[in-house]
């Protein structure tokens, strides 16, 4: 990899030397519809040269190309297709949720004025009628896999400093944000992974995240095709209707290395039964990472005792962290690194302080998420910009060559994000936006810089509130905390119960639970409880919780609740109508 200068040389030098390998293992959503269609790296590039071709032929050098597909070939093809051409790829999901998802469409069209969309014809008429909702209906919305490609391809003049694709982040629907990945971000990247994770040439990398997440695109796609292997897929849509399809995938077809969220560990653990997991064979499973998400010491702990009979190894599951900004791998665990559980005082921490609990004091447990892999990282205070030394909380800031050089025209917000300068006078770096500190060399994210909730003046985690309702019963199910401002802030929890109707339940009474449970064990006086149907809380693409998106929801007045406990100061925004803290918080 370090010989070449673009993703296009490193993966026209594997398909010269391996033509007839496997680069795709597309796998059936279920074992009654269909067998397993391999695509080989010569066939790949054949079909992403056609593509490009035409591309090149309508002068989209330097043009933006929408991606809209489910087909994970088709997503592939198109994808090489516009670094071949020296277009620049803009992922989009496909398909989504009604309104939130035509808005966060809406908004990255209009960022990036595409000259072309590729999509599947299955999906066509319904992305032609989007474009032109969002008035971008003169953009041609093309089969990507039905377009006629006579025009010879040639190769264009790319460099390390090419733009590759836009990776647009799940931020609001009405301003998303493109981080804008060159071939040497995303060569610099896949570097550090590769390493991270001990991988080596030929392995089966896959899973079943969406393309359009930085995740899915770089980690189960790039990575392997990058190392010259195969990259075995099955869809969201596969996993989502049945979580064990995931794992019977990775020990049917020898994948070595697979990850996912957080919650998706979770969803296993909770649907996968004891008798079912051990008819599996995850002895292969060398790396399973985790990331994406907040950690759960006991979701990785639960999820490892109840895969251990089908030959997961104790020290598979590999915590990471990093984010679209920096194409995706901040720091990993280390391969034969223990999985590390850092416990420590739950009220030190409220104040950005690392100490060992305290017997009788409520503790929590962080997760180790490795050491910085290829980049630069430091602990820094968000208010004096001061360098922080080790064991002490403050903003991760990252910085090298892996890290993306800004947002898509948005001068602004990129001089604000990428480039940031420490108090003593250091430039360069990343604000992630997460809050962590650095122990031992070794990474511990301790939340979101913006989510925090300040309580009586102490910081309130809010998936800690979260996490800890959830263990109140089986019927609660994900849950998001923020907190509407005012004369003073006021915690509200939105919870999703894990059932659509509302009669024969206590619903009263699994309020007061809930008010219970966050009173005794972070002495919040909770101010708002709504429960909810599944499905209600708006979550990215990946299955993390958009607590701003949910906190704009319930300030709109449009989130409608099978029940309902509200303060009198928090009853005008929940209705729609604008008190003080509602346009305060807007």
């Amino acid at each position: 990899m370090s010989d070449h200068h673009t993703f296009v040389e490193l993966i026209r030098d594997r398909v010269a030397r391996t033509p007839d390998r496997e680069a795709l293992l597309l796998l059936p959503d279920s074992d009654e519809r269909g067998r397993p269609s391999p695509v080989s790296y010569g066939a790949l590039d054949s079909a992403a040269r056609e593509l490009a071709g035409w591309l090149q032929a309508r002068g989209a050098l330097g043009e933006r190309v929408l991606l809209m597909h489910t087909s994970r070939r088709q997503f592939a093809v198109s994808f090489l297709a516009c670094l071949y051409a020296g277009a620049i790829a803009v992922p989009a999901p496909p398909t989504g949720g009604g309104r939130h998802h035509a808005m966060r469409v809406a908004g990255i069209v209009k960022d990036v004025a595409p000259c072309a969309t590729f999509t599947d014809a299955a999906l066509a008429p319904d992305v032609s009628r989007l474009l032109a909702g969002c008035g971008h209906g003169s953009v041609p919305c093309l089969a990507a896999d039905a377009v006629p490609a006579r025009s010879p391809w040639r190769m264009p003049e790319l460099s390390a400093d090419t733009v590759a694709y836009l990776q647009y982040t799940s931020g609001s629907t009405g301003a998303p944000r493109g981080v804008v990945v060159t071939h040497g971000n995303l060569l610099a990247n896949l570097r550090s992974i590769a390493h991270a994770l001990d991988t080596g040439p030929g392995e089966r990398i896959g899973g079943w995240l969406p393309f359009h997440h930085d995740m899915g695109l770089v980690g189960q796609l790039l990575l392997p095709l990058s190392l010259g292997g195969t990259s075995v897929l099955l869809s969201p849509e596969a996993f989502l209707k049945r979580p064990a399809r995931w794992l019977e995938a990775i020990g049917r077809y020898e994948v070595a290395v697979s990850g996912a969220p957080d919650f998706a560990y979770e969803l296993c653990v909770r649907r996968v039964p004891e008798e079912e997991a051990g008819r599996l064979d995850l002895s292969g499973w060398r790396t399973a990472v985790t990331g994406g998400e907040p950690v759960s010491a006991s979701t990785a702990r639960a999820f490892t005792e109840r895969f251990a009979p089908a030959g997961l190894r104790p020290g598979a599951l590999t915590p990471c962290y990093g984010l679209a900004e920096a194409t995706l791998l901040v720091a990993a665990q280390r391969t034969g690194e223990p999985f590390t559980v850092r416990r420590v005082d739950g009220a030190a921490l409220e104040r950005d302080l690392l100490r060992e609990p305290r017997p009788g004091r409520p503790e929590r447990g962080l997760v180790a998420c490795g050491r910085p892999a290829g980049s630069e990282v430091r602990i820094v205070d968000p208010e004096s910009l001061r360098a922080l030394p080790e064991g002490e909380v403050g903003e991760i800031w990252v910085r090298g060559t892996g890290v993306a050089g800004g947002y898509w025209r948005d001068r602004a917000a990129t001089a604000e994000v990428f480039e940031a300068v420490t108090g003593d006078g250091e430039g360069g770096f990343l604000r992630t936006g997460d809050l962590g500190a650095l122990v031992e060399g070794r990474l511990h994210v301790t939340g979101r810089l913006k989510d925090v909730i300040i309580v009586a003046g102490r910081n309130v985690y809010p998936q800690d509130l979260e996490h800890a309702v959830q263990r109140i019963g089986s019927m609660f199910g994900p849950g998001t905390a923020f907190a509407v401002p005012g004369e003073r802030e006021r915690v509200v929890l939105v919870q999703e119960l894990r059932t659509h109707r509302r009669y024969g339940l206590d619903l009263p009474g699994l309020t007061a639970d809930v008010e219970r449970c966050l009173a005794e064990e972070f002495e919040v006086a909770v101010d708002g409880v709504l429960l909810v149907r599944p499905g209600t809380i708006r979550r990215t693409t990946s299955g993390k919780v958009e607590r701003a998106a949910t906190r704009r929801l319930f300030l709109s007045g449009e989130i409608r609740p099978l029940h309902q406990r509200l303060g009198k100061e928090l009853v005008p925004a929940a209705t729609g109508r604008r008190s003080g803290a509602a346009a305060r918080a807007r």
